[in-house]
């Protein structure tokens, strides 16, 4: 099976860094996009950044100048680099990922990963 498995979360005061990690695992044929998103209780989900195999990047509004997101091809690794974070950030992060699983006949899935939280606060 295939999973996305998600750390680098924690608590950090407004102004800090933090950087989180996401490892695609299983029998993979490619990956397309891959992205973060966010969620507060409340609120929908909001795609936070995402990153095409071709490295091409897109963020949302709030995050552009702070938010640097890369990855890893032959690691099949996506990072979310996070600086100068305000307490607004704060929410749970998850992993998605458009990929081919080796083998299959149905095309493209949308994998997610379990979520890790980050806390802004002083």
């Amino acid at each position: 099976q295939v999973q996305l498995v998600e750390s680098g979360g924690g608590l950090v005061q407004p102004g800090g860094s933090l950087r989180l990690s996401c490892a695609a695992s299983g029998r993979i044929l490619s990956i397309n996009v891959m992205g973060w998103y966010r969620q507060v209780p409340g609120k929908q989900r909001e795609l936070v950044a995402h990153i095409t195999s071709a490295g091409y990047t897109n963020y949302v509004d709030s995050v552009k100048g702070r938010f640097t997101i890369s990855r890893d091809n032959a690691k099949n690794t996506v990072y979310l680099q996070m600086n100068r974070l305000k307490a607004e950030d704060t929410a749970v992060y998850y992993c998605n990922a458009d990929l081919i699983p080796a083998g299959s006949t149905l095309g493209y899935l949308a994998v997610w990963g379990q979520g890790t939280l980050v806390t802004v606060s002083s």
